[in-house]
């Protein structure tokens, strides 16, 4: 797969806590240059991407309640709406991950709930971190999610024990029917990754190394 092809796919994502302002001007250039669907960068980049990407159909998406999930509702809508407010485009939300480790599916449509009546114009995206739950379990959190709203389930943060998976994409596929996307994260390191996961059923895919993806490379980054 060329960049033709790839490119519309990707959210070019650099969420390390390391990065620095040259580091996200770097991301966006990469991202005007090759016409990715978004950048993905913590909220306190955002009024800057927005800045450096405006007039170039390039979404800004950051994320909230990041990367645990382990804050309350109200603070995730607070984080989401403010980032919103400063430029973003989309959010990548973490659900609670104790609450799906718990089978406690009212508690996750909640939390979903909150952050979408938050932002009910932006694109939500709601991350399960599925290397921490059973196959049952992603089933349920997938389920709760769409039910609270979520535009796409996410696969990952990048920051648990494993990313994507063409199996997880394609039980989150079952699961969701048709009611909302599929955004694979973590681990999408060549074309034949990526591939992969678009064709389990991902229509958005989040990785750092975008640039090295769209010219036919491996990527050695870690997301």
């Amino acid at each position: 797969m060329g960049s033709v092809k790839l490119a519309p796919y990707i959210d070019h994502t650099l969420l390390k806590a390391t990065a620095t302002a040259e580091d996200i001007r770097i991301l966006c250039a990469e991202a005007r240059e090759h016409n990715f669907y978004a950048v993905c960068i913590n909220p306190v980049y955002v009024p800057m991407a927005a800045s450096e990407l405006a007039g170039s159909g390039v979404k800004v998406a950051t994320v909230c309640g990041f990367p645990l999930g382990a804050v309350s509702s109200d603070q995730k809508a607070l984080e989401a709406r403010l980032s919103v407010e400063a430029g973003a485009d989309e959010v990548d939300m973490v659900i609670h991950i104790g609450a799906a480790l718990e089978d406690n599916w009212d508690a996750i449509e909640a939390d979903v709930r909150a952050v979408r009546r938050a932002i009910p114009e932006q694109v939500l995206k709601v991350i399960i971190e599925t290397c921490y739950l059973t196959d049952d379990q992603k089933r349920g959190a997938t389920e709760a999610s769409v039910r609270g709203g979520a535009d796409f389930v996410k696969t990952s943060t990048g920051f648990g024990t494993g990313g994507a998976t063409p199996a997880d994409v394609r039980l989150m596929r079952e699961v969701i029917a048709g009611r909302a996307q599929i955004k694979a994260a973590g681990g999408v390191r060549s074309p034949a990754d990526a591939l992969e996961m678009i064709e389990a059923g991902a229509t958005r895919l989040g990785t750092s190394g975008g640039v090295a993806l769209v010219a036919g490379d491996q990527s050695t980054t870690g997301y």
